[in-house]
């Protein structure tokens, strides 16, 4: 605690902040998820107490239909939306998030160029990456190896869908990581993905939920998942329900990242104290309190511990070894590719 505070200090130096008191709460719609307690605890509760604003906070789906709705109806209205790249481009371009001002934000070379969008700034990256026991197996796994079971036996956990798998058996299948969207645009790389996916799908168990990847490796059902880094990472700290430190391995190479931004919903009743908070959030070390993902400001890892450094996907090397996900082409095929998806699996 005393190390959050230091950090609130030197957050606090970098950017006046005026403690007002104000009419209404500053209503702030958060993802449903993993990360939730920890953005509460770290931006919302952090914010309310530099400025004491109160905070009004809520949980949203992060989906497009949902936002829109709200922005329509004008009802109980919105102030700031925590939004995934999914949904960031296309509220955008319908206008339903405010343009950021990156000038008053100290510019946009502040921060990573992932971070910067017309209408979002980045918080955070989370990835699904490959996971393993390396008490039950020693070395570091690729996902080529993932699929090899007729070299490294053992079953193999999943996530129950398209995303990330398909982009799993190109790797695996050799695809260099900068022509895997190229391949999944055209018929003959969906096919390949899947033909690839039917080399495994005897061996596979297939999870929907992070901290059911990780119920998987503990038990022994499966000898490598993938899996949501951030779980990896909390299981490997006992942060998972109380339970012993595991010591799981994460392969950062050819995980599949995706970026989770702050945005300034359209006609949110307390715009102002809303570009305070975004102001606030961008700062290293508030950032930096937000482990294991620390945040996407230049200068964030200044603040972070060096032993937590290794496990954030923000750190340069995990960084670079990461794929974007590519997420037009999800928007634009992801509804198909689960009907077949779904229709491959049932078989």
């Amino acid at each position: 605690m005393r190390f959050f505070f230091r950090l609130l200090a030197c957050a606090m130096a970098l950017l006046p902040v005026t403690r007002v008191a104000h009419a209404l709460d500053l209503a702030v719609a958060l993802r449903t998820g993993a990360e939730e307690a920890a953005l509460r605890t770290v931006y919302l509760r952090g914010f309310a107490a530099a400025t004491g604003i109160g905070m009004n906070d809520l949980t949203w789906d992060g989906r497009l239909e949902t936002l829109r709705d709200k922005v329509k109806s004008g009802a109980e209205p919105w102030d700031i939306a925590q939004v995934d790249a999914a949904t960031l481009q296309p509220a955008c371009e319908e206008g339903l998030l405010d343009k950021l001002d990156w000038a008053a934000l100290g510019g946009k070379e502040r921060f990573l160029p992932l971070a910067v969008s017309d209408c979002g700034m980045g918080a955070y990256v989370s990835a699904t990456v490959l996971a393993w026991d390396r008490d039950k197996f020693q070395g570091t796994p690729t996902w080529a190896e993932f699929f090899d079971v007729a070299r490294i036996p053992g079953k193999r956990g999943l996530f129950r869908g398209p995303r990330g798998n398909l982009e799993f058996a190109l790797l695996a299948d050799g695809v260099a990581p900068g022509d895997i969207y190229k391949q999944l645009r055209t018929a003959e790389g969906v096919d390949r993905a899947f033909r690839k996916l039917d080399q495994l799908r005897p061996f596979v168990v297939w999870w929907g939920a992070g901290n059911a990847a990780m119920d998987l490796l503990a038990s022994g059902e499966v000898l490598m998942s993938s899996a949501p880094n951030a779980h990896v990472t909390a299981a490997n700290a006992a942060q998972s329900g109380g339970q012993a430190p595991r010591n799981f391995g994460l392969q950062w190479a050819g995980g599949v990242a995706r970026v989770h931004s702050w945005a300034i919903v359209k006609g949110a009743p307390n715009a102002a104290v809303a570009r305070q908070f975004i102001a606030f959030a961008a700062l290293p070390a508030v950032q930096a309190r937000f482990l294991p993902f620390a945040g996407l400001a230049k200068g964030v890892l200044d603040f972070v511990p060096a032993e937590a450094q290794a496990a954030s996907p923000v750190q340069p090397a995990n960084l670079a070894a990461l794929l974007p996900a590519d997420e037009a082409f999800w928007r634009e095929n992801g509804e198909k590719l689960a009907e077949r998806f779904n229709a491959w699996q049932a078989r």
